[in-house]
């Protein structure tokens, strides 16, 4: 079962790969590079059940969050042209 959750995962990447590739518009490479960030977090926590370490779960939480805020910066940089309120 392991095996065919990390070929799915597998497939799902290089198929995310493709559309960030090919994305006709930046939002949707953003959403692209999002996904595979949601992948690798299963690929970590898929490793961790596997080996029995509960750590990794840890791991891949703190990677899923690092993945949104990058996210919501990236999307709020190219939205409004800058990631802050500065006031001269």
């Amino acid at each position: 079962m392991y095996l065919a959750a990390l070929i799915a995962c597998g497939i799902s990447g290089i198929l995310i790969l493709i559309r960030i590739i090919l994305g006709k518009t930046t939002f949707d490479r953003v959403l692209a590079i999002n996904t595979l960030g949601t992948i690798i977090v299963i690929g970590i926590a898929l490793h961790g059940f596997y080996t029995g370490r509960p750590e990794f779960l840890d791991i891949a939480i703190v990677y899923a969050l690092i993945n949104f805020i990058g996210t919501v910066a990236v999307l709020k940089l190219f939205s409004t042209g800058s990631l802050g309120d500065v006031k001269k």
